[in-house]
Order: structure tokens, then C-alpha cells, then sequence
């Protein structure tokens, strides 16, 4: 059975219906940071249990404090860690992690480096330069992961 975990980042308080639809089925969410309102986190809770991590952006209201600067979402044997920016990954994870989710540049990536699965979503909020509006999905099959990146449609 595959299990699909819905990536969403970088909502700077703007969360579309697109966003919604695109990450409606899945079995378990994560937000990759720079939320912006907290109310995103509630629609998101809606759909399917939320692993979130606060961005460098989540700074000002007292309900980002709550929001960890990292996480990790277990799904059987097999181990997500999340933080906002790539750059604080550290440079040992533990040895069941086999994705980390990034969000921060708002650039959609995934990349296999040692093994890991490393992917960012991209931006699911407000166009920031010429860079797509994008969600991301993992599909799980055991051990076993599959990165997609997903271009929402605007029009």
C-alpha cells in the first residue's frame, strides 16, 4: 500500500484553493515553514495529520512560537526530517532518515545526496520572482520513496 505525504512550504499567509486540491488524498502533510498565519495550519489539519516547521519568516506572533524549528514525521521504518532552511540540516542525520524536506528558497528541488531524498516543495504562496507555484508529494512504499513536484494550475 502506498502512502502519500503532501508537502506544502513557503505560504508567506497565502494558502490557495489550488494548494488545497492538489494536497486533498493524502494520507499525512508536512509544512516546510514560512507559514505566515496560522490559520493555514488549521485548513491543512483538515485534510490529513500536519508535521510543520516554523520559518525564518514565523517570528512575530505568539502561535509561531509554538512551531518547532525542526521535526521529524515516522511512517513505519522509515523517517522524514523537516527543517526551513537547507542549510541547517545537520551534517549527520540518523540513520532511518531517508528524506529531508526543505522549503526557504521557494525553488522547487529534489536531489538524492548519500542516499536521502532531499526535496523542496517550492512556494505554494505568493509568486516571489518568476519561480512556479508548486506543492510537492512523496509517495511511500515501505522503504521505498518517490519524490513528485507539482505545478499548480493558476488559471
Amino acid at each position: 500500500m502506498t502512502i502519500k505525504v503532501g508537502l506544502i512550504a513557503d505560504t508567506h499567509g497565502l494558502l490557495r484553493p489550488q494548494a488545497l486540491e492538489a494536497l486533498r488524498g493524502c494520507d499525512y502533510l508536512i509544512h516546510g515553514g514560512d507559514i505566515g498565519e496560522p490559520g493555514i495550519l488549521d485548513a491543512l489539519r483538515d485534510i490529513a495529520p500536519l508535521t510543520v516547521v516554523r520559518g525564518n519568516n514565523d517570528t512575530d506572533d505568539a502561535w509561531a512560537s509554538q512551531v518547532p524549528y525542526e521535526a521529524t514525521l515516522r511512517i513505519g521504518d522509515l523517517a522524514i526530517y523537516v527543517t526551513h532552511i537547507l542549510a541547517d540540516v545537520p551534517d549527520t542525520l540518523p540513520s532511518d532518515v531517508s528524506v529531508v524536506v526543505t522549503g526557504h528558497s521557494h525553488k522547487p528541488l529534489q536531489q538524492t545526496r548519500q542516499g536521502v531524498l532531499f526535496i523542496n516543495p517550492g512556494s505554494a504562496g505568493p509568486r516571489r520572482f518568476k519561480l512556479p507555484i508548486t506543492v510537492g508529494m512523496l509517495h511511500i512504499d515501505g522503504l521505498d520513496v518517490r519524490g513528485e513536484l507539482i505545478e499548480l494550475d493558476l488559471s
